[in-house]
């Protein structure tokens, strides 16, 4: 395989001089001045952060103090390649008021909720005030980069449908909450300066309406308002403008209605939302006609750019899990270019896509060597240490090191107290922005299912599937293979669990297992999952209710078979716990002979005492 530097770098095209904002122009001229040295930029982060934390607790446990400090040879000898699992009781000692330099040199400011979980609950990932520059930072490239493909942005707004979600505060008085949360609500963004390529149709007010519903109702309200001035549309996830399409689709005659008569309708009663959505909301009935011809017509295929003309792209999430909604949006946006511009996790912001025009099977993120500190865990290594002590940090290898075509697992150190941090986010190289590799996401490890922001791993999807299986012993049933899938189909998605029962055994007559006690398995299962799944479910109404399906006996067998006529080893065969849509999912479609659904949402807990739940669970 090719060595790193013999590859052609890649680069932006060029840019005409007199067309291109000087803060464009300095923002591209920072790309190229961090790529092409990267590996000098990430020895002086590395330095940076660990002058910075010299002081951490955790630092010295590992032997890194004194003299070497600062020692990047020794960082790289004594500090050890870690999982949240082995952080924990740092991140705890903080949450319960400890605030001594456990992790880091500077003074926790928030613990940011990842949606990745441990022992079923939210993982908390400390951050520092700092680190909203970092963030702020590489937001404030993504309009430098695409003004490179797509002219006159400055011509217009974006209707970027955007939302809080619920926060807590620990027992120390650090409040947690979501790092998109934390964004919005930081001055960063409320006061962020003026400029016309970061002009949106959603007013502050509505993005920060902790209702999600009038939340919803107030932006798309307003990007219909402003609709001849929309030159893209967007959300984070794929799963989130989906459903926002959806929510059109059921009240759009209200908003008709609202924009007809110029009075906002009487279920929003956030009075900021009102005040903010009554400074443009005036009596309008072409527009409102407008929209009633085009949302009443038999087709929402290419509803986008019918109610939204002048939209250029649409700018969503559609790499990894959200890959499966990129039919739908190719639909309701009549093909649309679909763009991913950047890179990020609650544990650090990591870097941009280039080529923000590629198609997403092309989408590859170039690390920023500003942002942390970049390490790399070879994916075979990786791949057979997993639940295992055999990994070593003796394994990894630097930002400038890795190797076209390879694979890695993403390790992190941070400025916020994270060091040598398995982000589990698996990358392939394929291709260079000067001495900077360019990644394409292929997984998140271990994750078997995800709709929205859930992340649901094998582990935790067998013990629930088997304690929702006890159900069907006093009825003399039992399970005897199953799998899952992801159903995008359906607008919110849902987990599809296969079931293939044995409903009576040899010499028994048992009856047929009730619809009722499936129903029960149905929610029996939700309740086990994790409280990210729970939150969607119940709260953020992004996730619906799970189905199992049950199928016809031998299905699996069939199933095996199909595997075995593709190549799969009768020695190695095992059934997937997880499968993608595809043959697999149609062969076990076509045997279903009967559908059931949760009659209920499962239990979560909101506000402080999903905190207690957490505190228990890692107690």
């Amino acid at each position: 395989m090719p060595e790193a530097p013999k590859l052609m770098p890649v680069t932006l095209p060029p840019a005409d001089d007199d067309a291109v904002p000087d803060h464009h122009r300095k923002a591209l001229e920072f790309i190229d001045d961090v790529t092409e040295n990267a590996d000098v930029v990430q020895r002086r982060v590395l330095l940076e952060i660990l002058s910075q934390n010299a002081p951490a607790t955790y630092l010295h446990r590992h032997g890194l103090s004194g003299r070497d400090a600062a020692d990047l040879d020794a960082f790289k000898r004594l500090i050890p390649l870690v999982t949240y699992e082995d952080i924990r009781p740092d991140i705890l000692r903080i949450a319960h008021g400890d605030t001594s330099p456990i992790l880091c040199g500077r003074p926790i400011s928030e613990f940011l909720t990842s949606s990745g979980t441990s022992g079923g609950e939210r993982k908390l990932m400390p951050t520092i005030e700092d680190e909203l520059n970092r963030r702020s930072l590489l937001y404030s490239l993504l309009m430098p980069v695409m003004s490179q493909f797509v002219s006159r942005l400055d011509k217009g707004r974006g209707m970027y449908l955007l939302f809080v979600k619920s926060e807590v505060c620990t027992p120390g008085g650090l409040v947690a909450r979501p790092v998109l949360t934390s964004y919005y609500k930081s001055h960063h963004f409320l006061n962020r300066p003026d400029d016309p390529y970061n002009l949106y149709t959603s007013p502050n007010e509505a993005i920060l309406c902790s209702d999600s519903w009038q939340s919803m109702y107030a932006q798309l309200l307003c990007g219909l308002l402003h609709r001849s001035d929309v030159l893209r549309v967007g959300a984070v996830f794929a799963s989130g403008f989906i459903r926002a399409i959806r929510f059109l689709e059921k009240h759009w005659p209200r908003l008709c209605r609202d924009i007809r008569a110029g009075e906002l309708d009487h279920e929003i009663t956030d009075r900021a939302v009102r005040e903010a959505v009554g400074r443009v909301l005036r009596p309008d009935g072409d527009l409102a006609h407008l929209i009633e011809s085009e949302c009443s017509r038999k087709t929402w295929q290419g509803i986008i750019p019918r109610l939204w003309p002048n939209t250029k792209y649409v700018d969503v999430i559609v790499t990894g899990a959200m890959a499966q909604y990129i039919p739908t949006l190719d639909f309701y946006s009549d093909g649309l270019p679909l763009t991913c511009t950047m890179y990020a996790s609650s544990e650090c912001y990591f870097g941009l896509n280039l080529q923000p025009l590629s198609k997403p099977d092309d989408v590859a993120y170039t690390l920023i060597p500003t942002m942390a500190y970049f390490e790399f865990l070879p994916v075979p290594c990786a791949s057979s240490c997993c639940n295992t002590d055999d990994f070593d940090h003796r394994d990894l290898v630097d930002l400038v090191e890795v190797k076209l075509g390879q694979e890695y697992e993403l390790v992190v150190t941070t400025y916020a107290g994270l060091y040598r941090y398995r982000v589990g986010d698996v990358l392939r190289v394929v291709g260079f922005k000067n001495k900077a590799p360019q990644f394409k996401f292929i997984r998140r490890k271990n994750v078997a299912l995800s709709i929205d922001s859930d992340k649901t791993d094998e582990v935790e999807l067998h013990a629930a599937v088997s304690a929702a299986a006890s159900h069907l012993e006093p009825l003399g049933a039992s399970l005897v293979e199953y799998t899952s899938y992801a159903d995008a189909r359906s607008i919110p998605g849902h987990y599809v669990l296969y079931w293939e029962l044995r409903e009576q055994g040899p010499g028994t007559t048992a009856p047929a297992v009730p619809a009722s006690v499936l129903e029960d398995c149905c929610l029996a299962v939700e309740e086990k999952l994790n409280s990210v799944y729970r939150q969607g479910r119940v709260c953020d109404k992004s996730i619906g209710p799970l189905e199992i399906r049950v199928v016809e006996e031998g299905t699996f067998d069939e199933m095996m078979d199909f595997s075995l006529s593709q190549g799969a080893s009768i020695n190695q065969y095992k059934a997937p716990r997880c499968v993608l849509a595809g043959p697999v999912v149609e062969l076990l479609d076509g045997r279903v002979r009967s559908r059931f659904f949760s009659r209920k949402c499962p239990k979560w807990a909101p506000g402080n005492k999903q905190w207690n739940i957490l505190l228990d669970a890692i107690n």
